[in-house]
């Protein structure tokens, strides 16, 4: 992709690279809320808890979040080729993924393999946005957001198989690992890195904290706290609170679909809110994406309550909204992060505000069980807006910082 290549040829090599790339990921994140789409069989074969409920998505964090900070204290996506780390990742787990599918029937074997599980698809996400960037100086914000985008439809893909197909939960689980295994496939035969690649890098411990010491990042880290802490919480139960809902209105469907169906429609719509918010990232800056995004997702954090037990259709409505704008920001911090960051250690910046945001989410993950139990669902994502206001106050501080200029070309 240098030297001869003419313009035309690289751009329709970026644009394949986006494909390959968006293919990936809506395949090998497949496994991540498969215990999520099938909780209410586990729950009564297993007969879970509020805690063995929240653990099987929890553990999953928990395994993430270990191996991306052993990933940006080591630098490896840096010192490393993120590719090899995607294809390596991507195929063990599968197999863990798998693995729990055929052998296991109760709950303590399952939390280790989910955290196996979320241990190696950190491997397949912070990697594959750094390629990405090597493609993509003009337009990272939109490519970044459609790459999102193809991720929040692969993380929902379980609730399909499970409300289109009604299989087992075990078939479903084989599903998606089949689906990883089909990622690892055209990691290998499509995925390379592009012409803009980063400067090598050394091995250097104190780099993984690096992105917390510049005022840019830190402030773009912030905003990514603040946004993670809704994100997951979100995806996690409302599957569990439209069961609920669709039980307390005495109804059948929602518009036709049963409770899986349309919770993949909710998480699936997210891929919208990524391609929007990448052209309005790219065309206004991020930080005033992010800040509206965000004022939106905490807004239906706030209102989704008031529609519990009431007309399916306007249930619906309001978490439709909600999954498009909750992700809809989510790719403009981390292409934040690729415009101030060092550019010799892009994969370590990455890799760490991954890290402490996937965190962040086991508190919240944790927070709505007892919070619904304690004053019902009409309250209980209630406590997630917390995390977009405190958001916005710093994206806000961001846009007001001169570092704010190197994004998005100057548009802050």
């Amino acid at each position: 992709m240098t030297g001869g290549a003419s313009p035309s040829g690289v751009n329709a090599a970026r644009w394949r690279a986006l494909v390959a790339l968006s293919a990936v990921e809506l395949l090998a994140l497949s496994p991540w809320f498969g215990a999520s789409a099938v909780l209410d069989t586990l729950t009564r074969e297993w007969g879970l808890g509020n805690a063995g409920k929240a653990g099987l998505t929890v553990a999953v964090q928990l395994g993430f979040i270990l191996r991306t900070l052993i990933s940006a204290l080591g630098n490896l996506p840096d010192v490393r080729s993120p590719r090899a780390l995607m294809l390596v990742s991507m195929t063990l787990a599968a197999l863990a993924n798998g693995a729990l599918a055929l052998w296991v029937d109760s709950l303590g074997p399952a939390l280790l393999l989910r955290g196996i599980t979320g241990l190696c698809m950190a491997g397949a996400y912070p990697p594959a946005m750094k390629v990405m960037a090597t493609w993509f100086r003009e337009q990272r914000g939109l490519a970044i957001g459609i790459l999102i985008g193809a991720l929040t439809v692969g993380s929902g893909s379980p609730h399909l198989v499970r409300g289109a197909t009604h299989l087992p939960w075990r078939p479903t689980l084989l599903v998606a690992s089949a689906l990883t295994l089909l990622a690892a496939v055209i990691t290998l035969l499509f995925v390379r890195e592009g012409p803009h690649r980063f400067p090598a890098a050394r091995f250097d411990v104190h780099m993984a904290a690096a992105v917390f010491r510049a005022r840019g990042s830190r402030l773009a880290c912030f905003g990514y706290f603040g946004h993670m802490w809704e994100l997951y919480a979100m995806w996690t139960w409302i599957g569990v609170f439209l069961v609920e809902s669709l039980r307390a209105a005495r109804a059948e469907s929602y518009l036709g679909l049963n409770p899986s169906a349309a919770t993949f429609v909710v998480i699936a719509a997210g891929a919208l809110g990524c391609y929007l918010g990448g052209l309005a990232s790219d065309a206004w800056g991020r930080t005033a994406l992010t800040m509206a995004a965000m004022a939106a997702s905490g807004t239906c954090a706030l209102v989704i309550g008031f529609t519990f037990g009431s007309a399916p259709a306007l249930t619906l409505a309001v978490a439709g909204v909600w999954g498009i704008t909750v992700i809809a920001d989510s790719a403009q911090f981390s292409t934040a992060i690729t415009e101030l960051s060092p550019p010799a250690y892009v994969g370590t910046a990455l890799t760490i505000q991954t890290c402490v945001g996937f965190a962040l989410t086991m508190a919240s993950i944790w927070l709505i069980p007892p919070v619904a139990s304690l004053v019902g669902w009409r309250w209980a994502f209630t406590p997630l807006a917390i995390g977009p206001a405190l958001g916005v106050l710093a994206m806000a501080r961001l846009r007001a910082a001169p570092e704010s200029l190197r994004m998005s070309a100057g548009r802050r």
